[in-house]
């Protein structure tokens, strides 16, 4: 088989033509950069392209990091500069994660049956359990990062959270069963065992370099809340849906800040 069949199906030594046409991909969805991609490129090569995951958040929360030291450069408060760090983070990806929060918790908050929740879950209105998870998680991250006590470790927890977090994203998509046949999770379809590999060890090396053993247990405990927030997708609709990856996103984000702050 060719180095490129080898790159398309996933391979495990992908070359570099490869890893940028993935990494053109990943950030097309999960960015709003302007990135043009052939007509071939779609929610069809998510799959293979979600050994990139982990660059692209990376790339984000690069981005969060440089403005909240600007804004601590500037002398603004801690509190302040976290609030412009997470809301660029915001922006840059369109709340996407946010967004598929919002929508889990009002399916799974809602009541009903399974179907029932998978058609809240569609409904494009947020409720009030959304509204309030919202409230609740955009409000954790900013008081964490408010919380260290050196400005560049938040600035690395930054970083490290928005990777690793989008690595455990690749996990749920590989290993949890899809709730339906449709949707954006159905029609990425499941990455291979080397895209997930390659995207947890991207996300365990930036922990590890960013924080040491404290970054290593902080993926700990943000991959014990992807598993729990799955298990309850199981539960509740039979697996995952775009929205449930958007949770596992923000919940384990969320828990690996938390365990940053407490370590700190």
């Amino acid at each position: 088989m060719s180095n490129d069949a080898q790159d398309q199906n996933g391979g495990w030594l992908p070359g570099f033509g490869a890893w940028w046409k993935d990494l053109k991909v990943a950030a097309a969805f999960l960015t709003r950069l302007p990135i043009r991609l052939g007509d071939s490129s779609g929610l069809s090569a998510l799959a293979g392209a979600a050994r990139c995951f982990p660059l692209v958040g990376f790339g984000v929360g690069l981005l969060g990091g440089i403005l909240y030291a600007l804004a601590i450069a500037l002398d603004l408060p801690p509190l302040l500069a976290a609030i412009i760090a997470v809301a660029a983070t915001v922006a840059a990806t369109g709340a996407l994660h946010e967004d598929g929060l919002a929508d889990t918790v009002d399916g799974f908050g809602g009541g009903g049956g399974r179907d029932r929740k998978l058609q809240i879950m569609r409904d494009s209105r947020i409720g009030t359990y959304g509204v309030i998870a919202l409230v609740l998680a955009l409000g954790a991250r900013v008081i964490a990062l408010a919380s260290f006590e050196d400005n560049a470790d938040a600035v690395a927890a930054l970083i490290l959270c928005q990777a690793a977090s989008r690595a455990l994203i690749v996990a749920a998509m590989q290993r949890e069963p899809l709730a339906r046949g449709d949707g954006l999770a159905a029609s990425a379809g499941r990455p291979s065992q080397a895209a997930m590999l390659w995207a947890l060890g991207l996300g365990g090396f930036t922990a590890l370099a960013l924080a040491g053993l404290d970054g290593v247990a902080a993926l700990v405990a943000g991959a014990a809340v992807a598993w729990a927030i799955a298990w309850l997708a199981r539960r509740q609709i039979g697996g995952v849906t775009g929205d449930v990856l958007g949770a596992v996103q923000q919940g384990s984000e969320i828990a690996m800040l938390l365990a940053l702050v407490a370590l700190d």
